[in-house]
Parts: structure tokens; C-alpha cells; sequence
């Protein structure tokens, strides 16, 4: 597997999606966690069909990999692992755990996710299993609170980060009707999106 950017990889963030495309939200949430949580690196997984989500036509797996590559580059402690891709079928956190647990032993994993995913955390395949290998770490969405008695709270630190309204679902749609998403995403993305034509109605 890639060696990560940082020399001492102690303490490891991962941040996992369709990322159908990566945008700057993914960035920011990466820097803000990245900052508040104390870690070395960050690394961004690619899902290739990620459980609680139905596949829609979109990019193609190697283009989204390409694109968040390009959105993480100029970021020494960001890094992308191609693990879930090569692995295929459906992309349960767990397995990627695991894998990631032998191939960088004696470091500590933080596992990002939304308000949105952590509420579903529950219904995930072996949550007591992934509390077993990573901390969680909750980013805010847009009027999503997590009441204190939800299954698992103890487990999750909520941080403060800036709440964006932005999705990739938002740009497909944007894309497919015509309008910029200039902004949305980084230039590295845009760029690659006009070259390649993706989203396009």
C-alpha cells in the first residue's frame, strides 16, 4: 500500500466517500478536523459502493479517484488510498479498518463523519468493532443535532467546524442544468470536469 506523506504517522484521520466529485467541503472539513483533533495525516477513501448509499450514474470509479487526487494535491498531510477501490463490492468501514490497522501498526485512527452518517451509525456493519479500532469524530450538518442519548454518543467527539451547504449531489445537479460550480470545487476539479465532460445532462 502508499506511504503516507507524514513521517510519523501516529495518529491517522480517515475520511471516506463516494466523493462523486470531491468538493471544497471535504477540504475544509478535512483542515478543520485536521487542526482540532491534533492528527499527522488525513487520508480520503474512494467508496467503491458505499452501503447506505444507491449507485447513480456518475463518474466512473477511476474518475473519482482522479478527482480526489487532484483536490488533495499541494496538501502534504493529505493523502488518498485506493483501498476500497481495488477491494470492490460493497465498502464496509470495518474491512477498511481492519486492513488499515496491519498495514500502519502502532498508529491511532480517527474516523471522520457527518451528523448525517453518525446518526445511521447504529444500523453500520460492526459498530462496537470499529469503536475497537478508530475514535469517532463528528463534523455538523445543517440542522442536524445529535441528542446526547443516541446509540453510541459516548464514543463521538463532536467538533466545531464550519457548516457548508455544499454536496456532490449539489454540483451533479448544478452541472446537469447548465449553472457554474465555480467555487464548489477546487480548480484542480473544475478543470477536470470540464476536460472530461462529467455530469452533463
Amino acid at each position: 500500500m502508499r506511504k503516507l506523506p507524514v513521517k510519523h504517522k501516529k495518529n491517522i484521520g480517515i475520511l471516506g466517500g463516494t466523493f462523486d466529485p470531491p468538493h471544497v467541503g471535504h477540504l475544509i472539513i478535512a483542515e478543520s478536523v485536521l487542526e482540532t483533533a491534533t492528527l499527522d495525516v488525513i487520508i480520503f477513501v474512494p467508496a467503491f459502493q458505499a452501503p447506505h448509499k444507491r449507485r447513480t450514474p456518475g463518474a466512473t470509479t477511476s474518475q473519482r479517484l482522479a478527482m480526489t487526487r487532484l483536490a488533495i494535491r499541494g496538501n502534504k498531510r493529505f493523502a488518498c488510498l485506493e483501498i476500497e477501490l481495488r477491494r470492490k463490492g460493497t465498502s464496509y468501514t470495518v474491512d477498511t479498518l481492519e486492513t488499515l490497522t496491519l498495514t500502519y501498526p502502532g498508529s491511532d485512527f480517527s474516523l471522520i463523519m457527518g451528523a448525517d452518517s453518525f446518526l445511521e451509525f447504529s444500523s453500520w456493519k460492526s459498530p462496537e468493532r470499529i469503536l475497537e479500532l478508530a475514535r469517532i469524530i463528528v463534523y455538523p450538518r445543517p440542522g442536524m443535532a445529535i441528542a446526547p442519548d443516541l446509540p453510541f454518543r459516548k464514543h463521538a467527539e463532536v467538533i466545531s467546524a464550519p457548516i457548508l451547504e455544499v454536496s456532490s449531489s449539489l454540483i451533479r445537479r448544478r452541472l446537469a442544468s447548465g449553472k457554474s460550480v465555480r467555487y464548489l470545487v477546487p480548480d484542480t476539479v473544475l478543470r477536470y470536469l470540464h476536460r472530461n465532460k462529467l455530469y452533463l445532462p
